[in-house]
């Protein structure tokens, strides 16, 4: 079966590797995933699941193969049994392609959010399955755990088909850890080369050139300080943060710690997806505490040297669509202050963890980069390099 479901995998166009498989099969054997399938199927896509554009169809094979199993062993708890909401989940995801193709969206922004409002007035009840009212596992475009291939996302954890044009849910965000400390070395290396020496400051370091020289000329030890010199290069950070970008995490916090141990001056904000006209610094307090986008640009002078890092991956309504964004109801498109930071600060680059030959599969990225003037670079060494040499023009 494990054979099986490794070659269904392999059929389905799924990045799967030998390796991979293999540990896997370790993971197993040693007892890790237990007797349950629900078990398997978190330990399975972990260790065969490496991009989070792979999950929903590896959703679809998993369904198809361990379909009616109720366990791994015989060892098994004969009366364990899948939850009700898991087996839900992959009936909901065995749609074949053609379904998929029969099912059709409403048309564009505006009618999707007059509907909206029109079933917002006339629904009374829960609903559940269906394709017109507000409710679940159907194909309605307002809801969750369904499929519509362009909707409104209401009241669901994780996204699965990455088609929603909006999502309306209150979601928590963790703020990047500047301490870590694993793989920035080298992106320490890159980002020096942006910097720009200057002696500053009331912090001294032990000049042991001019100490030799005055203590030969005096005859008795004459410790010599001077000032020390630090990186004068300012530098203005924004971070995209949550949904996506949770996949990239441990490179965002690399990048942050790197920057926070390399540049003085350096400043951050959060946001999420798109730029708006709020940005926030603690992302627990980032509903109370928002920052007007306009007094950044009033606080940060010209040059100040302005990195962008985020995937760039959304519907492109939040880019170009006022009240397009996820989570509020934005009057002036993302693509609008993307213009102005860009018009204001000469210098300006946008890194993407997402990898530069899959940036043509997402139509959010391109629109990005184009608004950014091709500034857009991989989160990579190469990539980090050739954005500071952007930089330093």
């Amino acid at each position: 079966m494990f054979v099986s479901f490794f070659n269904e995998l392999k059929s389905a166009k799924l990045p799967v590797s030998l390796r991979e498989y293999l540990t896997l099969m370790e993971a197993l054997e040693s007892g890790v995933a237990g007797g349950r399938v629900q078990d398997f199927y978190y330990l399975a896509r972990a260790s065969l699941v490496k991009d989070e554009r792979f999950l929903d169809r590896f959703d679809q094979v998993f369904g198809q193969v361990f379909k009616g199993v109720s366990g791994l062993s015989e060892g098994a708890d004969a009366q364990a049994e899948i939850p009700a909401e898991w087996l839900k989940a992959m009936s909901e995801l065995n749609l074949s392609t053609e379904d998929m193709a029969r099912i059709e969206e409403l048309g564009g922004w505006d009618k999707i959010m007059e509907t909206l409002r029109q079933r917002l007035d006339e629904q009374r009840s829960r609903h559940e399955g269906g394709s017109k009212w507000i409710g679940t596992g159907g194909t309605s475009p307002f809801g969750a755990y369904g499929y519509n291939p362009a909707g409104i996302r209401i009241g669901q954890k994780a996204s699965r088909h990455q088609r929603a044009i909006k999502v309306w849910d209150k979601r928590e965000f963790r703020d990047l850890d500047d301490g870590v400390e694993v793989g920035t070395r080298n992106l320490r290396v890159a980002l020096r080369k942006l910097r720009r020496l200057a002696r500053e400051g009331a912090a001294e370091e032990f000049d042991l050139d001019d100490t030799v020289r005055s203590t030969a000329e005096r005859g008795y030890l004459d410790i010599k300080m001077r000032p020390e010199r630090r990186n004068a290069v300012k530098v203005l950070m924004f971070f995209d943060v949550g949904g996506s970008m949770d996949w990239h995490v441990k490179t965002a916090e690399e990048l942050f710690s790197a920057a926070r141990s390399d540049f003085k001056h350096l400043e951050y904000y959060y946001f999420h997806n798109c730029l708006y006209e709020g940005v926030w610094r603690n992302n627990a307090r980032r509903r109370n505490e928002r920052i007007a986008t306009l007094d950044v640009l009033n606080t940060y002078p010209a040059d100040y040297k302005v990195i962008f890092v985020g995937d760039a991956s959304m519907s492109p309504y939040e880019v170009i669509v006022p009240g397009g964004s996820v989570e509020h109801m934005n009057k002036e498109p993302g693509s609008f202050w993307l213009q102005r930071v860009t018009e204001f600060y000469s210098s300006c680059v946008w890194l993407n963890p997402v990898p530069e030959n899959h940036w043509e599969w997402t139509q959010s990225i391109g629109m990005v980069n184009s608004l950014l003037a091709d500034r857009m670079f991989p989160l990579t060494l190469d990539g980090l390099e050739r954005a500071i040499r952007e930089l330093q023009r």
